[in-house]
């Protein structure tokens, strides 16, 4: 159940089915899918997968397109592998911009990654981010990014999300794909993105804001990341529109844990905590939790606990440990509704 190996694999199955040129335009990185992995500092992993990983979905009701895909890094990989590496090396600059954090949402950690990114980008221009949208001293919304770049001037929508899916039965049902506090459904985001979040710039009052940059219209895109979790031991296929290269887990009821990591392949567990959900996990030898430790963890959880995304680590030649695989432990009585 390696996630390295078989996510490899998955994108490489997935460009034969569909073609490099959609995996090109959507994927705009796919050559430095492991980048993340090679770096140590954790914002700087986080900003690598934010940028490098591929969009949950293939298909959306909204045209998708990659922040950066009209950027210089796209024909000059070398730029963007070398960026990121410095960065590693001294990531004041970024952890300086992530300071101005005011929210522990994972969604805002999101959008802010993207918005130093975009900042940097050769070639895209950040006009205005969370601009909001007001009618009168009515707040409709904001628009997540504001950019320009070679192609014209966009209005993106950014989101990331963990979604699990049914416990049984068919899965191309956006709408039984559940966030992991059961509060959210892939099928209700994706037509409050279609519905209200894009076409907001092309409102009476969302081109007064546009015209207040001046700028006359923008392209209205989204863009979604983040992982899709399929039950353990089931056989739920992936919801319609699901990008063939997408990141994904597997989640278990707590009955099923002990059977679980027994059929798991060799190395450490522990919880992952919310802040540290995006790049695959990279620990410390010393950060590094117990069999003992993990127990006390999982024991000490009430019937009805939060879900807790777990990783598996392998040991790897340096000392550290690197995620192999990540699952959802969640309480017996999950999907809470």
């Amino acid at each position: 159940m390696g996630e390295r190996a078989s996510q490899r694999q998955t994108v490489e199955r997935a460009e034969g089915r569909v073609g490099k040129g959609y995996a090109r335009r959507m994927n705009p990185f796919a050559e430095l899918f492991e980048l993340p992995r090679q770096l140590r500092q954790a914002p700087v992993r986080d900003l690598a997968w934010v940028i490098l990983s591929p969009p949950m979905l293939q298909h959306t009701p909204w045209p998708q397109r990659h922040p950066l895909a009209g950027s210089g890094w796209v024909n000059d990989l070398e730029r963007l592998h070398d960026w990121l590496r410095a960065l590693d090396r001294d990531s004041q600059p970024l952890c300086q911009w992530l300071a101005g954090i005011t929210s522990h949402r994972l969604g805002l950690y999101y959008e802010r990654l993207w918005q130093f990114a975009l900042r940097q980008a050769p070639g895209v221009e950040l006009l205005a981010a969370n601009l909001p949208i007001r009618n009168g001293g009515h707040t409709l919304g904001e628009l997540d990014i504001l950019m320009r770049d070679a192609e014209g001037v966009h209005h993106l929508e950014l989101a990331v999300k963990f979604y699990l899916g049914p416990p049984d039965g068919d899965g191309t049902d956006a709408g039984l794909w559940l966030g992991p506090g059961c509060h959210d459904r892939l099928g209700i985001k994706l037509a409050h993105l279609a519905g209200h979040q894009l076409p907001i710039s092309a409102r009476l009052e969302g081109r007064q804001a546009l015209a207040g940059l001046d700028i006359e219209a923008a392209h209205a895109h989204l863009w979604l990341g983040g992982y899709l979790f399929y039950p353990w031991g089931g056989h739920v296929q992936a919801p319609s529109g699901a990008s063939p290269a997408h990141l994904r887990g597997c989640w278990l009821h707590r009955r099923d844990w002990n059977t679980c990591r027994g059929q798991a392949g060799p190395g450490r567990w522990q919880p992952l905590p919310r802040h540290a959900w995006l790049a695959p996990a990279r620990v410390s030898a010393r950060e590094c939790w117990s069999k003992a430790q993990l127990d006390e963890h999982l024991h000490a959880l009430p019937e009805g606990f939060r879900a807790q995304l777990l990783v598996r680590l392998e040991e790897q030649p340096d000392g550290d440990w690197q995620e192999a695989e990540r699952v959802f432990l969640v309480a017996d009585g999950w999907p809470l509704l």
